[in-house]
């Protein structure tokens, strides 16, 4: 397996390195070792599937505040999907900048979502499926978003979008959190 480090500090893809003979292939989709090395998260607690029937559909962006920011790791095992990131984090030097990345289940290639990002993505065929893994368990409290057409953001994504959740199309547009209310919610970034 290859990390591959993207332009947004902390991100990564994960592609497979398949070893290919007359039976198929096989390949590591996660290695503790290799990304403990790097400093990553390592720890998963829950394990989750998504599917979507129709192409254009997108999903997010999400993220849990803290104490329940979590890592996550995205994988598409049907289909094809556009995954988006968001960085949200104030204090770092790709704050409020984005990346896309097309993930497919002939690419097995997968990616590496650090506390403090918004994700989503948009399917790009229909019966399109995704596993992902967070590093914590999911809090309902502080489960929230940010709009996928957010003009803070700019996302450019690759085809149109038809069919999206009320919520996500209700999220308010991202304002940066003043001192103010950092002050009262430790580790908020959003």
């Amino acid at each position: 397996m290859n990390l591959q480090a993207r332009p947004l500090a902390g991100a990564y893809l994960l592609e497979p390195v398949p070893i290919v003979d007359h039976r198929g292939l096989f390949c590591r989709a996660w290695s503790s070792d290799l990304m403990g090395e790097l400093g990553l998260e390592t720890r998963i607690v829950h394990s989750n599937i998504g599917f979507s029937h129709r192409r254009g559909t997108l999903r997010g962006l999400h993220f849990q505040k803290p104490p329940h920011a979590e890592v996550k790791v995205l994988r598409c095992t049907r289909g094809a999907v556009f995954d988006v990131i968001a960085d949200l984090r104030s204090d770092s030097a790709t704050f409020r900048q984005w990346f896309g990345a097309e993930l497919t289940a002939d690419s097995r290639t997968a990616i590496y979502v650090p506390r403090g990002f918004a994700q989503g993505y948009l399917t790009l065929a229909d019966d399109t499926e995704i596993c992902y893994h967070t590093s914590h368990r999911y809090e309902k409290r502080s489960a929230t978003g940010v709009r996928y057409d957010d003009p803070a953001f700019g996302i450019d994504w690759p085809i149109a979008i038809d069919v999206v959740a009320a919520k996500d199309r209700a999220w308010p547009d991202y304002a940066v959190p003043t001192e103010t209310a950092r002050a009262g919610e430790e580790g908020l970034t959003c």
